[in-house]
């Protein structure tokens, strides 16, 4: 078992690792007004999303939903997603649990990214 290390910055906002055990792995992330997250799908893993706080749109394959606190997101393994902060005032705080064989930071696969990583 390995638990958080401490919060990781990223260009649009943070995470905070929570958890993790073979075969799953959670985290708390926060997604700063106006920003997203990279399109981008895992090829080792599905993620669910709850969304604790704020508003956002949910990019799932060719679907985008709206979402606020207390909604769930299923991302299935190999589909392109994304997460968006659509306020411009508050943080989209998000719980997500990953579950797979592989759930390193290096099983992403980027189709658009605003940051050019």
């Amino acid at each position: 078992m390995m638990s958080g290390e401490g919060k990781i910055i990223r260009p649009w906002g943070w995470y905070l690792r929570t958890y993790q055990t073979e075969g799953y792995k959670t985290k708390v992330f926060s997604v700063e007004p106006g920003k997203r997250l990279s399109l981008q799908s895992h090829e080792h893993r599905k993620e669910m999303w709850s969304i604790i706080r704020g508003e956002g749109l949910c990019t799932i394959g060719d679907n985008v939903i709206k979402v606020k606190e207390d909604s769930l997101v299923s991302v299935p393994k190999g589909v392109k997603h994304r997460i968006e902060n659509i306020s411009d005032k508050c943080e989209l705080i998000v719980s997500e649990v990953q579950i797979g064989d592989y759930l390193e930071e290096d099983d992403i696969v980027r189709y658009e990214d605003d940051y050019r990583r």
